[in-house]
């Protein structure tokens, strides 16, 4: 009787052990349960934020084609926006002088594509570093980051014209699509802003201002200036 209860034991022990094991996977089951459902949830939360995110950029990155006036003695608007400037000022670095001035805000809203105001070849693109300040502010070409596309009409021997893509707060990239040398048609896409911006564009004396302060202008269409 010496080790009497001991093939009991041993099997208690097992049950026990078996136990264990039970309690630890099914405390890890409904462990996996509840994080595996909250992983869950947050894939969803972020997919569905995912495809938010796309329709904004598929939305935010358009570009509509441009319905370019026939017309080959006017000059178009360069961008979508509002124009909220027409002045005379003074740009040395292509325009080498007075000239004038139709400044275009570009809310967040609006088509982020630039075109060419007019036909001819692109001599000069400069990129100045800067600040990146609210875009609304009509001096911000003169503190932000900013590239100068310069162009020389192919329309009217000797004319020179030039548009500064301006950046902002939310504006942080520049991308032109045409480099110096390059020959562009009017109406051409020549540069994209992303998220908000200004566009200058800068005329000679001659020309005849044809918008109004606050008018909605559309790149590639709208006209802004006539040649006298």
């Amino acid at each position: 009787m010496k080790h009497k209860g001991k093939a009991t034991q041993a099997a208690l022990k097992l049950i026990l052990w078996a136990l264990v094991a039970l309690l630890v996977v099914t405390v890890m089951g409904f462990l996996a349960a509840v994080v595996g459902a909250f992983i869950f949830s947050i894939s969803v939360g972020l997919f569905a934020v995912w495809v938010v995110f796309s329709l904004f950029c598929l939305w935010f990155f358009r570009d509509p084609d441009a319905r370019v006036p026939a017309d080959p003695n006017v000059i178009i608007a360069p961008a979508h926006g509002k124009v909220d400037v027409i002045d005379e000022t003074t740009e040395p670095e292509f325009m080498g002088g007075p000239c004038r001035r139709v400044s275009i805000f570009l809310s967040v809203i609006e088509v982020h594509v630039q075109k060419a105001p007019v036909a001819g070849k692109m001599v000069q693109l400069k990129h100045t570093r800067g600040r990146f300040m609210s875009a609304l502010k009509q001096d911000s070409a003169a503190h932000n980051e900013n590239v100068l596309i310069g162009f020389e009409s192919s329309e009217k021997p000797g004319e020179k014209i030039a548009v500064r893509l301006i950046a902002g707060v939310l504006a942080r990239r520049i991308i032109p699509w045409i480099a110096e040398g390059d020959e562009v048609a009017r109406g051409e896409r020549i540069s994209l802003i992303q998220f908000g911006s200004r566009v200058d564009i800068y005329l000679p004396l001659t020309t005849e201002i044809r918008v109004q302060l606050g008018a909605k202008v559309r790149g590639g269409e709208t006209v802004i200036a006539s040649r006298t």
